[in-house]
C-alpha cells in the first residue's frame, strides 16, 4: 500500500507550506529542498542525537513515507528514488544496530543491552532482505535514469554494505571510490569524513589520519569525527592519542548507547584489547 496522500496534505497545510508542485526552473531547486528536510528526519531518527536510544523508529518511518511520496509526486526523477532507495538500505539495518544487555538473547547474538553495535559487529542475520531487495530495486531504477546524484552515490554505498555477507567482504575499494565521486559533488567535510573512514578500511590508517588531520578545524564539534579519528589512531597503536580522541567523543556525546559503546572503546585501549 502507498503513501495516504490525505495525511501528507493535511501536514503540509499544518506547516503552512503551499500545496502545489512548481514547474519550470523552480522544480529542481524545491524538490531539493524537501528531500534534504526528508534526509534530516531520517538521520535524526536513525542515530538519534539526545536520549536514551539510538534509533527513534517513529521519525525514520516518517521518513520513509516522506520519500515513498516524493516518489510518487515526481515521477523520472532520480534523486527522489535514490533518497528512497537510501532510506531502504539503511533502515534494513535498523534491528543489528543496538544489542541487549548483560549476555545473550537469543535474537542479538549476545550484543550489548542498550550499546550501539557498529556496522562491522552486526549480525547480518538481523537485516530485513525484504526492505534491502526493495532498496536495491529502487536504486537500480534510479541509476538506469543516467541522472545520478548525492542521494544515489550513498544509496550506492549502503548497497555494497548489504550485499557484503561478512564485514570482512565489505568492497571497501568501490565505497572510497564512490565517497571521492561523492566529495566532487559535494565537498563538505563530513562527505570528507566519511571517504577518510572508507579509506582507513581500503588503504590504511596511515592515508586516513592525514586525512582526518585536514579536516580537525571544520568538525572540533562533531562527535563521530573524534570516533572516527580514535578507531583509527587506536589501529594504529596509538593508545595515547586515541584516548585523548574518544574523550573528546564522549564530550560530545548525547545518546547513552553511544556513551557505552564508546566507553568500551576506551576501556579496551585500558587492557591492551
Amino acid at each position: 500500500m502507498g503513501p495516504d496522500p490525505s495525511r501528507a496534505r493535511s501536514k503540509i497545510a499544518r506547516a503552512g507550506i503551499p500545496f502545489a508542485i512548481p514547474d519550470g526552473p523552480d522544480l529542481p531547486e524545491r524538490i531539493g529542498s524537501v528531500l534534504r528536510v526528508i534526509y534530516l528526519i531520517f538521520n535524526e531518527g536513525y542515530g538519534a542525537t539526545q536520549g536514551s536510544a539510538q534509533i527513534r523508529t517513529d521519525l525514520c518511518e516518517e521518513a520513509l513515507f516522506l520519500a515513498r511520496l516524493m516518489v510518487q509526486l515526481c515521477p523520472g526523477e532520480g534523486e527522489p528514488a535514490g533518497l528512497l532507495a537510501l532510506i531502504l538500505l539503511s533502515h534494513a539495518r535498523r534491528a543489528a544496530r543496538q544489542g541487549t544487555d548483560g549476555g545473550t538473547d537469543g535474537g542479538t547474538d549476545g550484543a550489548k543491552d542498550g550499546v550501539y553495535v557498529p556496522l562491522s559487529e552486526q549480525d547480518r542475520g538481523l537485516w530485513d532482505r525484504a526492505q534491502i531487495t526493495e532498496g536495491q530495486s529502487v536504486l537500480e531504477a534510479a541509476l538506469a535514469q543516467g541522472r545520478v546524484g548525492p542521494y544515489q552515490i550513498q544509496a550506492s554505498v549502503n548497497a555494497l554494505h548489504c550485499e557484503a555477507q561478512t564485514a570482512r567482504a565489505t568492497d571497501w575499494a568501490q565505497i572510497a571510490a564512490l565517497y571521492r565521486l561523492l566529495a566532487r559533488m559535494d565537498p563538505g567535510p563530513v562527505v570528507r569524513l566519511n571517504l577518510a573512514v572508507a579509506l582507513s578500511r581500503s588503504d590504511g590508517p596511515d592515508l586516513a589520519l592525514a586525512c582526518l588531520d585536514e579536516l580537525a578545524g571544520d568538525l572540533e564539534q562533531y562527535q563521530p569525527f573524534h570516533a572516527a579519528r580514535a578507531d583509527v589512531l587506536r589501529r594504529q597503536g596509538q593508545a595515547g592519542a586515541a584516548r585523548a580522541a574518544y574523550d573528546r567523543a564522549l564530550e560530545l556525546t548525547g545518546t547513552d548507547t553511544e556513551r557505552r559503546f564508546l566507553e568500551a572503546r576506551r576501556l579496551g585501549l585500558e587492557q591492551g584489547l
